[in-house]
């Protein structure tokens, strides 16, 4: 959901290649961690699946006064796959967005390194909820929505105050003042997708559990809404 929609040339070449040389790291070592750990096929071809969906839904902008805002699923794509095969799927997302126009090719670095952490997060917030704290699928999977969610829309902030944008006549406390609003959209949409990704993961916990990590259902999971058992 958070996204930089900024163009090439927005960014210095210094930042360009600091944010892409930070994301190819984070990525590169996702990939040697892989190579130690046999990954099943269907897990891969549940990552192509998460891939071509999450392209689909992140090209769907809701157009707002200060900027657009659209879901991604990546905290769902992180429940799903995992944080590695889940980085992997953000690069690809980014990648194939830029080649499109969502996004400068000059973005891609820093949007991946956003990305991540919603992978991240989500994955081990959904683990904690769920295993830890012995919460229902839909409340794991809308807390770790939201929590991934809004950590990467401050995120956002974070780098374009960093970055700056070149040829931009706001000073810094007034770009980052504009990046706090927008961020507060983005959370509040963040919010939005938690509900939708907690109705998938409440029913992919009760026919298929196995792609939430072989957790069963338990009477915790009771606590989804109940349309969710109305639908299923």
């Amino acid at each position: 959901m958070a996204h930089i929609h900024l163009e090439d040339g927005a960014f210095t070449p210094l930042w360009i290649i600091a944010w892409s040389l930070l994301a190819a790291g984070l990525v590169g070592v996702t990939l040697l961690l892989m190579r130690r750990q046999r990954v099943p096929p269907r897990l891969i071809s549940i990552a192509a699946m998460c891939a071509s969906v999450g392209f689909a839904v992140f090209q769907v902008e809701i157009p707002t006064p200060i900027g657009p805002v659209h879901m991604n699923f990546t905290p769902l794509i992180g429940i799903l796959v995992g944080p590695g095969l889940g980085s992997l799927v953000v690069v690809v997302i980014n990648i194939f967005s830029a080649a499109i126009g969502h996004g400068g090719w000059g973005m891609i670095g820093a949007n991946t390194l956003v990305n991540v952490l919603e992978v991240y997060l989500a994955y081990y917030s959904f683990r904690l909820f769920k295993t830890k704290l012995g919460r229902g699928f839909y409340s794991s999977g809308f807390g770790a929505t939201v929590i991934s969610l809004t950590a990467s829309a401050f995120f956002v902030v974070l780098i374009v105050a960093v970055s700056q944008i070149q040829g931009s006549q706001l000073t810094k406390e007034e770009m980052v003042g504009n990046l706090l609003v927008l961020a507060a959209l983005n959370t509040a949409a963040g919010a939005i997708e938690g509900v939708v990704t907690g109705y998938v993961v409440a029913f992919l916990g009760k026919v298929r559990p196995d792609l939430l990590g072989g957790q069963s259902r338990s009477s915790a999971d009771a606590t989804a809404p109940s349309v969710i058992s109305e639908a299923t």
